[in-house]
């Protein structure tokens, strides 16, 4: 998704009102309720809230020209891994085995058996078409954001075929963009 992802693919940058920055606020905070305590620091109401159109439907949302959350089309916001780092509990997780941590970090898809092998770990709880973060086998932080293509249930017994649909990793361009300026 963000693999050549630059600046000069932003075609429109938009100061929301005030009724659509208590959406997009209430929307995030009912997918992630552990970032209740801190949502005013992070979209604070006194501070304009940017809505950053890009080609493939894609929307970034921007506060003091930093991308705190992405969706595609009208789907769930989905933190940056950035954002992800400073709040590692805000997602489900999903835990990739030691060897698909390098097709992972070229922003490969998840395949079930990097999943369901002994280094990888589900999440249980997780339904088909929810964001979650992806860890990998003794690393610290997520190394990716995915939309997962099955329940956690059916991967563990398919066990074949993708898994998860990786939308943002380390070193994509969104990773590389720290500020919008």
């Amino acid at each position: 998704m963000f693999k050549k992802f630059c600046l000069e693919e932003i075609s429109s940058q938009n100061q929301v009102k005030a009724s659509v920055q208590r959406r997009i606020r209430q929307s995030i905070q009912d997918e992630y309720p552990g970032l209740e305590t801190v949502m005013e620091d992070l979209l604070p109401k006194k501070i304009p809230l940017i809505v950053v159109k890009c080609p493939n439907h894609l929307t970034l949302v921007v506060v003091n020209n930093v991308p705190l959350f992405f969706c595609i089309r009208d789907g769930p916001y989905m933190p940056t891994l950035r954002l992800l780092h400073q709040y590692p509990n805000i997602m489900k997780r999903f835990q990739v085995d030691r060897g698909a941590i390098r097709f992972v970090l070229s922003g490969a898809n998840i395949m079930c058996p990097g999943l369901t092998s002994p280094g990888g770990v589900l999440d249980e709880e997780v339904d088909a078409e929810r964001p979650v973060a992806i860890y990998a086998e003794g690393k610290q932080h997520a190394l990716a954001i995915g939309f997962t293509k099955m329940s956690a249930k059916d991967i563990k017994s398919i066990n074949k075929g993708i898994g998860v649909d990786t939308m943002h990793y380390l070193n994509d361009g969104l990773w590389k963009m720290e500020r919008l300026d």
